[in-house]
């Protein structure tokens, strides 16, 4: 059966039976046998313990593990790629065959990427994306094409140069690249903002998760692994507040550790430059590098990002808001990320460069007002309330300790802080054509948004918005996350302010009163 994945919505032109068509590379069967073993390989360690501890050979998992390989190695032999005047195609599936169509004049972003055994093998993958988020949609991938023909595609479908690539000129190396200007580089010192981006807690989540399917694959008692079971005693001998600060400061030097490992890992290399042809392109990475290519027509503002703990070290980090761009998968992932973890004025610094101006990233915010800030207040102090009160109930009827109950007391000030900090971020301008608005606190985001990208806007009242004459005016645009508010802002102003920004727009939805 063979079925064909059109994505777009333009209509896919006819195949030309086997002409221009081309395999990967195949220095490829030396990787997707070994992807296909790591992938499985919770399963097959499961199946060889299971097997030794039942007193019998290994020989279920190592015939997993065959099967992995031979999985590998069937891929390389049905996929098959060819890249046409108007489109890029992919075929591949044996049993269900497939071919996925992309429109050239669809493709948004060429993301090149190259773990270790690829580079090894002076090798890369290749995703097409079109930049719709549907996770059907999203693109295509060539993984397993020399690293000189992935230069190559990506010039060729970014930069629109006349000829498609043919399988002679795709292996023969890439041209010679136009000058680009470096905006941004990353320095060495600031790895020192690692440790403050907690992305060890998504190191210590895969930990969790491999070990607890390793755990039910080979039916492992934990309980009698000599380390686990020191841990164990250890924390039984010691009172359980003195057992849970333990605990917290090990995660917590656990999680510095694997976040400045993290960032290492993920940016070393860094670099961020803007082609003649009127692209932006972020390299980054050391053992696993990726380029990801940004068109700047598609570029419909930026987002400075601080989350709370690197903006106590004055840090920030730099998005893109731009059409084409995968959501919800995390600025890392879906490759808007334009600055990693660094010092505020860099961050301000690469924005304005990006934008052309500095004008937006310099302009000095209008507050929310009295009324905003008493709202901040009024909702941390009522959660934090709760949760002490529910407390107290707990320990007048003996099932939470009284000491537990006291720590909940702590909640009290913290929400205090937290109320001030959230009032202190609200605010917003219009300044050289862009929207500002700032918001949050564990994630403080200053967005700028180019006013001619807004399409529309939403108006948000809830009930006790309402009775504290505050609204949230919420501006939608086709890049980033598509939705950008300015949280409770005096009705009035949300009216004004969508009035100055886009005139015109919201008078023919407003009835005089």
């Amino acid at each position: 059966m063979t079925s064909v994945d059109t994505i777009a919505t333009t209509e896919q032109t006819s195949l030309d039976g086997k002409e221009g068509w081309r395999r990967l590379s195949p220095r490829m069967l030396l990787v997707h046998p070994v992807q296909e073993a790591i992938r499985l390989l919770p399963a097959i360690a499961g199946l060889i313990f299971a097997s030794l501890q039942g007193g019998r050979h290994g020989y279920w998992g190592l015939l997993a593990g065959a099967v992995a390989m031979g999985l590998g190695i069937l891929r390389y032999f049905t996929t098959s790629y060819r890249i046409t005047a108007t489109h890029v195609q992919v075929r591949r599936g044996f049993f269900r065959r497939r071919v996925l169509t992309v429109p050239r004049d669809r493709v948004r972003t060429v993301d090149v990427s190259a773990h270790l055994l690829h580079r090894l093998l002076g090798l890369a993958r290749v995703t097409v994306g079109t930049g719709q988020t549907d996770k059907r949609n999203e693109g295509v991938k060539l993984d397993g094409v020399g690293a000189a023909a992935a230069e190559n595609l990506h010039r060729e479908l970014l930069h629109h140069t006349a000829a498609p690539a043919t399988a002679a000129t795709a292996e023969a190396g890439p041209e010679k690249a136009d000058p680009e200007i470096e905006l941004a580089r990353l320095d060495p010192a600031w790895v020192r903002y690692g440790p403050f981006t907690l992305s060890g807690l998504v190191a210590i989540g895969v930990l969790v998760a491999f070990g607890q399917r390793f755990v039910n694959e080979g039916h492992v008692n934990v309980t009698q692994i000599g380390v686990v079971r020191r841990g164990i005693d250890q924390l039984s001998s010691v009172p359980l507040p003195l057992a849970i600060l333990e605990v917290f400061a090990t995660t917590v030097v656990f999680v510095a550790i694997a976040s400045t490992v993290g960032y290492v890992l993920a940016f070393w290399g860094f670099r961020l430059t803007r082609h003649p042809s009127g692209t932006l392109h972020v390299r980054r990475g050391l053992i696993t590098t990726r380029s990801t290519t940004i068109e700047e027509r598609r570029l419909r503002g930026v987002e400075v990002s601080e989350p709370l703990l690197l903006r106590t070290v004055r840090g920030a980090r730099v998005l893109g808001i731009a059409t084409g761009l995968r959501v919800g998968r995390g600025a890392e992932r879906g490759g808007s990320l334009l600055l990693p973890p660094a010092p505020r004025a860099e961050a301000d610094r690469v924005a304005a460069l990006v934008l052309g101006d500095s004008a937006a990233i310099t302009a000095p915010l209008t507050p929310h007002g009295p009324r905003a800030r008493r709202r901040r207040y009024t909702r941390a102090l009522l959660f934090a309330s709760l949760i002490v009160v529910a407390g107290v109930l707990l320990g007048w009827s003996g099932r939470l300790p009284w000491w537990a109950v006291v720590a909940s007391l702590a909640l009290l000030p913290i929400a205090v802080l937290l109320a001030a900090d959230r009032s202190a971020s609200l605010g917003h301008a219009i300044a050289d054509g862009a929207l500002i608005s700032r918001y949050g606190s564990v994630v403080r985001r200053r967005a700028i948004l180019r006013t001619d990208a807004v399409i529309g806007w939403n108006i948000r009242e809830t009930f006790f918005q309402r009775r504290a004459g505050l609204a949230t005016l919420v501006a939608t645009t086709a890049g980033g996350n598509q939705r950008y508010p300015v949280l409770d802002v005096p009705a009035d102003e949300a009216l004004r302010l969508a009035r100055a920004a886009v005139p015109g727009l919201l008078e023919q939805f407003v009835v005089a009163e």
